[in-house]
């Protein structure tokens, strides 16, 4: 295996691990029974997705990560379903 494909199965591992990290902290917040600990689970949230989105950028720089554009007709139709509610 070449040191890329090493580099960025790391970067691949290191996000799903962040994205993790992510969803707890989150529902930590949710679950807060005051104050103090909501603002840990915040703090530790904001800090998660900033190295989230570095490590996001960093591997859509080196072409690692293409998100797909969203079809417009499905994007009219989750519009039009969503805004007849």
């Amino acid at each position: 295996m070449n040191e890329n494909t090493n580099d960025r199965n790391v970067m691949e591992n290191l996000l799903l691990l962040e994205k993790g990290a992510c969803d707890l902290y989150m529902h930590g917040a949710i679950e807060a029974s005051d104050q103090n600990v909501f603002s840990s689970f915040s703090n530790a949230l904001n800090k998660s997705l900033q190295l989230q989105n570095q490590i996001y950028t960093k591997m859509k720089e080196k072409g690692w990560y293409a998100p797909e554009m969203a079809q417009q007709d499905k994007v009219q139709q989750l519009k039009q379903k969503f805004s007849a509610n």
